[in-house]
């Protein structure tokens, strides 16, 4: 059963509108391939969209990356004073990056199956709703922004970032708690966040390269892959600029709310016996 427009168009909204929300883009994918009984060929459709998401944080956020990379580089030539803050800013962004990159390739042979279950992927959304309501009600927000980063700040980021190699575990919601956690500011984890999306999306894309075949193209459809993938970039942008403006005014405990909602319909109405055939 080879994959309709529909079902493209669909698998484009929920990877694009979840990849930055902290609920979990994996397991809204995988829990949409159970409810489809699809069985993608390898990861190349699930990485294919992230590559559009990437593309909608380096358009939404490309003078903030702009401005690292320019003062990362200039700061190594020139040694300015004001380009300091930019060039350690990608410096933690690389370093968790590296940690995230050589962690995930250890742990990623043994969680892409073993792990997309229901029960599990219930379970890890209920852990990231209760991170959410941990950081939210039970730890003082800090108020360090990017100047005052330090190493142990990017090494935290990046372990937490690479527990979110786990169905379920959000990456936008680890980074984010594991930054608050670490007395950055609502704004600094945000942007922090979101660029460090940047790399790791990139590098995996990278390592999964022999995963795209024509055996993807043939699946899902020339036309389907195109169309999911304008889709996917769209709800990611839309899911940026919402995620940024809903945070100004609002509380991350929702995002806790509906993680612990979407566990319960999966743990009760989902066959666990479909995820063989995922």
């Amino acid at each position: 059963m080879k994959v309709t427009l529909f079902e493209a168009i669909v698998f484009g909204i929920i990877q694009g509108i979840t990849e930055f929300l902290p609920v979990s883009s994996t397991a809204h994918i995988v829990i949409t391939q159970l409810v489809f009984g699809y069985t993608f060929p390898g990861l190349a459709f699930e990485i294919y969209l992230h590559m559009a998401s990437v593309l909608a944080v380096i358009m939404y956020f490309w003078k903030d990356l702009w401005s690292v990379i320019q003062g990362f580089f200039k700061f190594i030539i020139y040694r300015s004073k004001e380009d300091k803050v930019p060039f350690f800013f990608g410096v933690y962004i690389l370093i968790a990056t590296f940690i995230t990159g050589v962690l995930g390739m250890l742990l990623s042979d043994f969680i892409a199956d073993a792990m997309k279950t229901p029960a599990l992927i219930a379970a890890s959304l209920t852990v990231t709703g209760l991170a959410l309501i941990f950081i939210e009600r039970f730890h003082r927000l800090g108020n360090r922004d990017e100047s005052s980063m330090n190493g142990l700040d990017a090494v935290i980021v990046g372990l937490g970032q690479t527990i979110a190699v786990i169905p379920g575990i959000s990456r936008s919601g680890a980074t984010l708690v594991a930054s608050l956690l670490m007395g950055l500011n609502r704004d600094t984890a945000v942007r922090y966040s979101f660029l460090l999306a940047i790399p790791v999306i990139l590098g995996s894309s990278v390592l999964a390269l022999d995963e795209f075949s024509a055996e993807m193209l043939d699946y899902i459809g020339p036309f389907n892959l195109f169309i999911s993938f304008i889709v996917c970039f769209f709800f990611s942008l839309l899911g940026i600029v919402w995620l940024i403006n809903f945070l100004k005014k609002s509380k991350l405990i929702y995002f806790a709310i509906y993680c612990f909602i979407v566990a319960i319909l999966v743990y009760t109405l989902i066959d666990p016996s479909t995820v063989m055939d995922v």
